[in-house]
């Protein structure tokens, strides 16, 4: 990887982050998703259906304007598969256009040199794998078997960061393979990360004992970066609950197909608000909101964009701020609802 490409990347990264520490009043981290349909039918996932088309490209470029008005940091690209979107590199390249990180989440079937090259020309930052398990099954086709070569493609081409994700927990036949994956990523050059697998609502399912070690060990390697800001996961690990302020609908979006707002892939509809009537009054109420899914949720990247506000700006149920505002006190601040003006 060139070193200018890198040195950019991270020098941007660094602006981000301190305008996302300096100022609660854009989103940090979008994530957005140009296609639902995927090539795979992994029996836990519950982001993807065989059938729909991908958004028209006006559609997705109004939705990455309105992003970039709103002053967004960084807007990472899921489905589905997205890279089946016909305009893939379109989207990538208006993300970079306005200033902002582009990031892509796949299933790592797609990345032939000839695609990688074109995400190099559009700009993209990172990109991450998720790899299920070593060899294909009933569950999971995201094998390591399946997509070394890919893996191959990317070590050789790609100027771009990759990261590989593996998860435990939840009925994961063979845990002991989220280490032989985590370990290939190392030799490739890639960061590596392991996420706790969820319930349909986002929720943590449980970890065995054998789990909690390979967790553990896959934790304790490679690099620190934000993308291992999941200390989190130690509780929930161990079957606690993890006691946390979510921004999910504030600094953190989630937009599905239809251009709708949701907290998170796993709580859709909520608020449901379609993104181009989607307001910075929107963005202040979710800010302030319990959720009500916080405790045992496992949204690694929800938790991470938590993690820049967890020292300021306490939450409140819905329920106590909707009654305060029925009370005649519409015009109030959010620092006024908080008592802290």
């Amino acid at each position: 990887m060139p070193k200018a490409s890198s040195f950019s990347r991270f020098t941007r990264g660094v602006r981000h982050t301190v305008r996302a520490f300096a100022s609660t009043k854009h989103p940090v981290l979008v994530h957005i998703v140009p296609m639902r349909r995927c090539n795979l039918s992994c029996t836990y996932c519950n982001e993807y259906d065989k059938t729909s088309d991908p958004v028209p490209i006006d559609v997705m470029l109004k939705r990455i304007d309105k992003l970039a008005e709103f002053g967004s940091s960084v807007i990472t690209i899921s489905g589905g598969e997205p890279m089946m979107h016909p305009e893939i590199y379109d989207i990538i390249a208006r993300i970079r256009h306005h200033g902002m990180i582009a990031g892509l989440i796949s299933n790592g079937y797609y990345f032939q040199v000839d695609k990688i090259k074109k995400l190099n020309e559009a700009g993209l930052d990172y990109l991450q794998i998720s790899i299920d398990n070593v060899n294909p099954d009933e569950v999971s086709k995201k094998s390591l078997k399946v997509l070394d070569a890919k893996l191959v493609n990317l070590r050789d081409h790609a100027k771009f960061k990759v990261n590989i994700n593996s998860v435990v927990g939840g009925g994961v036949a063979n845990p002991e393979e989220a280490l032989i994956i985590a370990n290939r990523a190392r030799e490739l050059g890639f960061s590596s990360t392991v996420g706790v697998i969820h319930d349909e609502m986002g929720l943590n399912k449980g970890l065995t004992e054998r789990d909690k070690e390979v967790y553990h060990e896959i934790k304790s390697k490679g690099a620190r970066s934000y993308a291992r800001w999941n200390w989190f996961q130690d509780n929930l690990v161990e079957g606690k609950e993890y006691e946390w302020r979510c921004r999910a609908g504030a600094r953190y979006l989630y937009i599905d197909e239809n251009g709708i707002v949701s907290w998170c892939s796993q709580q859709r509809g909520t608020p449901g608000i379609p993104l181009l009537e989607y307001t910075h009054a929107d963005m202040e109420r979710e800010y302030i909101t319990e959720k009500w899914c916080a405790p045992t949720c496992t949204i690694q990247c929800v938790h991470q964009v938590g993690h820049l506000d967890s020292w300021r700006d306490p939450q409140i149920s819905l329920n106590d701020f909707n009654n305060r505002k029925g009370k005649g006190l519409k015009k109030e601040t959010v620092a006024q609802v908080l008592g802290t003006e």
